[in-house]
């Protein structure tokens, strides 16, 4: 699983794996729970392939800062995203010391370090980029 197939839909909690196409919109699969849910065309969705955190020097794919977080802790899980907004912005700025504080909220933090503990619960560990453009291929054989 890449981050190619993984959704973040607005005003639904955690991420979900993308299934199949349908006439009006998808399915998507919870990666907390394992519910199946359909998603409209109108619901605003988002790739986390597509993704990126601001820097001050550029936007750097959320893929990347994924990557920096594994290095950081090992391959492991990381601190919990409940922790005070202190806390939080203190180890994003380890992981990622020039990212632009002016534009990446406590709450864009929180997403990022919660979304990193989940894609790990589900198994998801390889942030390169190989990794997405096997499953890309892959995807294009079938």
């Amino acid at each position: 699983m890449s981050l190619e197939k993984i959704l973040s839909i607005s005003g639904k909690p955690g991420l979900y794996q993308l299934k199949t196409q349908t006439r009006n919109g998808f399915v998507a699969e919870s990666l907390i729970d394992g519910k199946k849910i359909s998603v409209g065309a109108r619901d605003n969705v988002s790739l986390l392939s597509e993704i990126a955190i601001y820097t001050l020097t550029e936007e750097l794919p959320l893929r990347e800062v994924f990557k920096k977080i594994s290095e950081k802790e090992n391959g492991g899980p990381t601190i919990n995203h409940k922790v005070p907004k202190v806390e939080l912005e203190e180890f994003f700025f380890e992981v990622l010391p020039d990212y632009d504080e002016d534009r990446v909220y406590p709450s864009d933090i929180k997403k990022v370090v919660q979304w990193y503990n989940l894609l790990q619960k589900n198994g998801v560990t390889d942030f390169s980029e190989k990794a997405e453009e096997e499953t890309d291929a892959t995807s294009e054989e079938e």
